[in-house]
């Protein structure tokens, strides 16, 4: 029974996920570990991420979506840390109601952005579970030696930026749970909507954040705990004008709708943008090298001396937030 059970592992992890094990130092799939030799002269930054059914992702979600969601929320702490992306390890568990074609449409989603992305699959592991499915992701990237952007590291000064727009990801799970009364049209809930299930991760700007930035991390649990640990490290404070965050047409819809949505656009999380504070000195040139990655980058505040991070409105008044950002526990 047991080498049955194991026959029809190995027959599964043939068929969708040696494809995407094209390193050679994935062995194929056939081994119990893997190796990778970095690029000379540079450091391996690691990463992990777990999704679960009916935390992070709604259990009739299409797998492809689900997949692609799993490796780039991985790939946007990458970016975050000025790192190039190299491969990763997944590990499964699955209720027996996902069956093959569940598995064929995961592995799908995996293949597209493995191509996109150049992170190939160099192992894992999969189990059954009686529980919701749980996707685990570990990744691994490389920076040159001692250049790792860290969240300490800001200082007095520095200038704060954010990538795309905010809110998006947090605005669209409402959509997507059915709770949206919003008076939005198609293309804005969907725009929502498509957000909150995939994530865009900024990896054309990794370079740009490794060379300017001097503290930064992606925003994954709303913009105002993220902005908050990363001065807390830091041991800094944070002014940011509110009206200078920048936001979807959708989600200045939601807003003007509905202003207490915007503090589920600042503190809802999922946006998998970077967040980082760059010296005046090298602002110029981190705009254009972020204009030439075709990622849009914007200036929200300033660093300041102290603690504390202070969300102003357009008068100048500080906003308050009934909670700061998402979490688990």
């Amino acid at each position: 029974m047991a080498d049955d059970k194991s026959s029809a592992e190995d027959r599964l992890i043939a068929r969708h996920f040696k494809p995407l094990a094209t390193h050679p130092g994935a062995l194929g799939l056939f081994d119990d570990a893997a190796f990778i030799k970095p690029p000379a002269g540079c450091d391996l930054v690691l990463q992990a991420d777990a999704l679960v059914g009916g935390v992070h992702f709604f259990p009739d979600d299409p797998a492809h979506l689900i997949a692609a969601k799993a490796l780039r929320t991985n790939l946007s702490d990458l970016a975050a840390k000025g790192a190039a992306p190299l491969g990763f390890l997944l590990s499964l568990a699955l209720p027996k109601a996902l069956g093959d074609d569940w598995l064929g449409d995961f592995a799908k989603g995996l293949r597209g952005d493995i191509e996109a992305y150049g992170c190939p699959l160099f192992g894992g592991d999969t189990t059954r579970t009686p529980g919701p499915a749980m996707i685990s992701v570990s990744m691994f990237g490389s920076v040159p030696e001692g250049t790792m952007v860290r969240r300490e590291g800001a200082k007095a000064g520095d200038l704060v930026f954010v990538t795309a727009t905010i809110g998006d990801a947090a605005l669209g799970l409402f959509v997507r749970n059915g709770e949206a009364q919003w008076p939005l049209d198609a293309a804005q809930r969907q725009h929502l909507l498509s957000r909150y299930l995939l994530p865009q991760p900024r990896n054309a700007l990794a370079e740009a954040v490794r060379t300017h930035a001097s503290a930064a991390m992606d925003v994954s649990d709303g913009l105002v705990g993220d902005l908050t640990k990363l001065c807390r490290v830091s041991q800094v404070a944070a002014d940011i004008d509110a009206a200078l965050i920048p936001h979807s047409d959708a989600a200045k819809a939601v807003i003007a709708a509905d202003p207490a949505a915007r503090e589920t656009a600042l503190t809802g999380g999922d946006d998998y943008e970077i967040l980082c504070t760059v010296p005046p000195a090298k602002a110029d040139n981190f705009r254009a090298a972020a204009q030439a990655a075709n990622v849009p980058v914007t200036r929200i505040g300033v660093i300041a001396a102290g603690e504390g991070v202070r969300f102003l409105d357009a008068q100048g008044r500080p906003l308050a937030f009934r909670q700061a950002s998402f979490s688990h526990f």
